[in-house]
């Protein structure tokens, strides 16, 4: 590829991201309203793990975001067939949600369980959790945000501890309890459950 076609390239990736994070501001807007704070779930699957924790936790808002149109499907009928009210699902890519949000609407919870851990060293870029995204959660969250961090990969939870414990927003919080359980297909499957809480730094 020529050095102007890869210029081309990247100005239309970089006008096609901002058109999209327009369209998820006024979007975000209007599902999140008057609330100031609400919890998120980046990669919410089939949404049965939201779902469930939505139910327990009346009182908080829920948003479970991910890239797979099917799976938006079937949580949207989750939540129509629990008639859960405190919760919505958008098809939406979660770095750009973070930049969509405005100071009027912020995160107070994080739950990311069992991302992709790409374990090949080359697609490590392709981790969610890095400084950069790091520093754009704690931008789009409330000053005493949580995240909570669940896979079972070790060499992905690893990394997950470096990053959080050289990154100036986030402090690792040692003696805090994971806030919710409820059987998943996954968590079956795998048996494992390697945990990473973390609390924004003020």
């Amino acid at each position: 590829m020529s050095s102007d076609n890869k210029v081309f390239g990247k100005e239309w990736a970089d006008n096609l991201r901002a058109t999209n994070v327009e369209k998820l501001r006024t979007k975000l807007s209007e599902v999140l309203g008057e609330r100031t704070s609400f919890t998120l779930e980046i990669g919410c699957g089939h949404g049965h793990w939201l779902a469930a924790y939505a139910k327990a936790n009346p009182d908080e808002f829920c948003l479970g975001i991910d890239l797979i149109t099917g799976r938006i499907a079937k949580s949207l009928r989750k939540q129509a067939l629990q008639s859960i009210k405190n919760i919505s699902f958008l098809k939406a890519e979660a770095t750009e949600v973070l930049d969509a949000l405005t100071p009027a609407h912020k995160t107070e919870k994080v739950f990311i369980l069992y991302p992709d851990p790409w374990p090949k060293r080359r697609h490590h870029k392709n981790r969610f959790l890095c400084a950069e995204n790091l520093s754009r959660l704690a931008k789009a969250s409330t000053s005493d945000a949580k995240l909570y961090f669940r896979t079972d990969d070790a060499d992905y939870f690893d990394w997950t501890v470096r990053e959080l414990k050289t990154h100036p927003d986030w402090q690792i919080c040692g003696e805090d309890t994971w806030p919710f359980e409820t059987p998943t297909f996954f968590e079956e499957l795998t048996k494992v459950k390697r945990d990473v809480i973390a609390q924004k730094v003020s």
